[in-house]
């Protein structure tokens, strides 16, 4: 097993990344939590595949179990499901020593974290990641939200987990399109950490080769995370590194109504990004095709007609990055080294024109 620590001002926890997580779950939580009561929250896809099992193990090592289930998908990050939730722990007498598990990719991993944060004002919270989106990349940090309206991830707060569980068994229930989602978010990692982590994405060509390296690749991308996090744990400083891709990605997300996938949004939003940048001379020539180049050899989308559209400048305008009308950017100036560019909104349009 191998393992990645936290270490925050207030408070240190581990990833755990290992192929037999996922038959030691019970005993995996007795080292962080003592007997409780605990909502295990998934989803409609994650539910029939794992729930059984998970809510086996933990009564099992002596805990209270209530099972919540909602439909996959983003549409239950809302704040009339935050309500739900919490409406049925308070119904079953769940009080501030008990917690919450959330069993699932990122969604389910978003709400769950807000319903923990805001339960008696905060409870303890796990997460065992499903998900190459969660394993690699959500799971880790704290940032919790929920979306309302047309708006990602406008409520919500940073709140981090007492443990989360990394166990790439999981994946091999993912179909390639939700597999290769995920990876979008392990090539933005790469990008931005540089070295041997990059060469390692460039030896990546199919599903087959993400389902064979996925370990190593979520110990990279955590490794990765954690350090940036523990540095800049609110996203004051080089935590917004980590939006690389995500201020245009988030536009396109929400303009294409659950057609396209976070990850293959944030992998349009890197190339558009980094297409700008390299015109304009602020990234180097060439590494927009090198991006590119790993993100369509496991059929990542790069191109959406939705960039530049009056309704993609209207969400810029609700995007978190949005300081008083400026935008911090997120560019390479060369692999392993990002930096802020802070662009008005109202030059956006010109920005983004080809």
């Amino acid at each position: 097993m191998s393992q990645v620590i936290v270490e925050l001002a207030t408070k240190t926890y581990e990833v755990k990344i290992d192929k037999q997580l996922h038959k030691h779950i019970g005993e995996e939580l007795s080292q962080v939590w003592s007997k409780c009561k605990i909502a295990l929250l998934t989803d409609s896809n994650v539910g029939p595949l794992y729930l059984s099992d998970t809510e086996m193990q933990l009564r099992s090592a002596g805990y209270e179990v209530l099972p919540l289930t909602v439909p996959a998908g983003e549409s239950s990050k809302s704040l009339p499901v935050v309500g739900e939730l919490i409406s049925k722990m308070a119904s079953a007498g769940f009080t501030r020593g008990d917690g919450v598990i959330a069993l699932g990719g990122g969604v389910i991993g978003d709400l769950g974290g807000v319903v923990a944060s805001l339960y008696m004002r905060g409870i303890a919270f796990v997460q065992i990641a499903t998900s190459l989106t969660a394993q690699v990349d959500s799971s880790v940090g704290g940032k919790t939200a929920v979306n309302l309206g047309d708006t990602k991830n406008i409520v919500g707060s940073f709140y981090q987990p007492d443990l989360v569980l990394v166990d790439t068994t999981y994946l091999d229930t993912l179909s390639d399109r939700d597999l290769v989602e995920g990876y979008g978010e392990v090539v933005k990692t790469s990008a931005l950490t540089g070295g041997d982590f990059y060469q390692l994405t460039g030896t990546i060509k199919g599903v087959s080769d993400i389902r064979e390296q996925a370990q190593t690749l979520s110990e990279r991308a955590i490794t990765y995370k954690a350090s940036v996090v523990m540095a800049d744990e609110k996203e004051s400083g080089q935590r917004q590194f980590l939006n690389f891709g995500h201020t245009l990605g988030h536009a396109i997300e929400l303009l294409a109504h659950g057609q396209l996938r976070h990850g293959e949004a944030v992998a349009i939003g890197m190339i558009a990004i980094s297409q700008r940048f390299e015109r304009d001379g602020i990234t180097p020539s060439g590494m927009t095709d090198s991006l590119r180049d790993r993100l369509t050899a496991v059929g990542l989308p790069t191109t959406s007609p939705l960039i530049g559209t009056p309704n993609f400048f209207k969400h810029l305008v609700n995007d978190k990055k949005n300081h008083g009308g400026v935008l911090n950017l997120v560019a390479l100036a060369k692999i392993g080294e990002p930096i802020i560019v802070k662009k008005n909104i109202a030059d956006m349009p010109a920005f983004m024109e080809n």
